[in-house]
């Protein structure tokens, strides 16, 4: 549907009740049809602050790895684990038993020394 220009048409201010040219009329912001002496701008302070949301989610996290818990100074890895000829556990190797410092055991026990202690009581 098409509508006429309105070039020699009259139109009335719905503020102030005047009549002008059609043309002159400027559609305000609460939707009436007003003169230019009666146009008012919308104050930027009715508009709403645009706030962000807040993050919620890291993009690509790196959760912390549970470290396997020591028993009696061995450590034994119940799940299959990648373990480099260092002792670090980079995955999925065998289960291997591995001290918490990251080095490979291949006996069950162990015995060590450090030196001797003497005590004397009077």
């Amino acid at each position: 549907m098409s509508y006429a220009q309105g070039k020699h048409s009259l139109g009335v201010c719905d503020r102030c009740g005047w009549a002008y040219r059609y043309l002159q009329l400027r559609m305000e912001w609460t939707g009436f049809k007003v003169c230019p002496e009666c146009y008012e701008p919308k104050n930027p302070q009715l508009d709403p602050p645009l706030i962000p949301t807040d993050p919620e989610a890291l993009h690509q996290p790196r959760p912390e790895v549970p470290l396997p818990q020591a028993q009696l100074g061995l450590v034994i890895a119940n799940s299959a684990t990648f373990t480099t000829s260092a002792g670090v556990n980079v995955g999925a190797l065998p289960a291997t038993t591995a001290d918490p410092i990251g080095s490979d055991f291949s006996a069950e026990e162990a015995t060590g020394s450090i030196g001797t202690v003497t005590v004397v009581t009077t």
